[in-house]
């Protein structure tokens, strides 16, 4: 029994021993402590390109959808185009406001910047484009992952919106 007692008791006393006995001493003020990375040369490294993907021009694309070929009278179609407002007032305006961003990118000049076949494809299939366009990628990171919503327009209601869209300059 005292040898049990004995051993308790050293045993006790290494354990505050191991607890206590250094002192830390703090300091005055806020310090960080940094080392400074090893940078890549600057000509191994990727070009990027800063312009945000909203005002990146690229006529060449025609995206991933149904649409393939598309033919744009030199005229303005202005009943297919009233049409195309009424569309874009119901569907569209929730997200993206002529003249600004909003949401999603503003739709004025729209077909300065991007092919009348990726326009109508981001329309009828915008799930199907932010797969596998890598624009359409760009900009669902420029505006904050907010996927645009696939709103099972036809393709007569996407052409009227791309007509209204040519009215906005």
């Amino acid at each position: 029994m005292k040898i049990a007692i004995r051993s308790l008791a050293i045993i006790f006393s290494l354990l505050l021993l191991s607890c206590g006995g250094k002192e830390e001493k703090k300091k005055a003020g806020f310090s960080v402590d940094r080392t400074k990375a090893t940078e890549k040369p600057a000509e191994t490294a990727p070009a990027i390109d800063a312009t945000p993907a909203s005002a990146r021009i690229d006529l060449s694309n025609k995206g991933v959808g149904p649409i393939t070929e598309i033919t744009l009278d030199s005229e303005i179609d202005e009943a297919l185009a009233k049409s195309g407002e009424e569309v874009y007032n119901q569907m569209c305006l929730a997200c993206h406001r002529v003249g600004k961003k909003f949401i999603g990118p503003a739709p004025d000049g729209i077909l300065e910047r991007r092919s009348p076949e990726w326009v109508m494809n981001m329309i009828l299939n915008p799930e199907g484009m932010v797969k596998e366009d890598a624009l359409a990628k760009d900009l669902l990171m420029e505006f904050n992952g907010a996927p645009m919503a696939n709103q099972g327009l036809t393709e007569e209601q996407a052409r009227s919106v791309l007509e209204f869209f040519r009215t906005l300059k």
